[in-house]
């Protein structure tokens, strides 16, 4: 189960951090299921509601610096934006966090 603030990738909204774990019910008063509150990092106006159980979006960490310039190099990258888009982040960021630490 991811936490909240943390980062991860989820294939329809790319980088995202996921904003809470919220109890939504499909009728008042019926029973709630626990769904991750998600928000894009990429594109600020994209939110989700996935739930975190049986979800059918895949989800997961997000990569790591090894793993976006695996990417970089694979076929699969050309074929899908949010993971073009994820691996750019992942590389930016781990650059920016080199700088800072020197």
């Amino acid at each position: 189960m991811f936490q909240k603030k943390e980062i991860i990738y989820s294939e329809s909204l790319g980088v995202c951090q996921v904003e809470n774990v919220v109890g939504l019910s499909a009728t008042k008063g019926g029973q709630t299921t626990a769904y991750y509150q998600l928000r894009s990092l990429i594109d600020k106006d994209k939110n989700a509601y996935i739930p975190v159980e049986n979800h059918q979006v895949k989800l997961r960490p997000i990569f790591t610096k090894e793993e976006a310039r695996e990417l970089l190099n694979s076929d699969e990258i050309n074929k899908d934006e949010n993971l073009k888009a994820a691996v750019k982040y992942v590389l930016e960021t781990q650059e920016k966090m080199e700088d800072i630490n020197g």
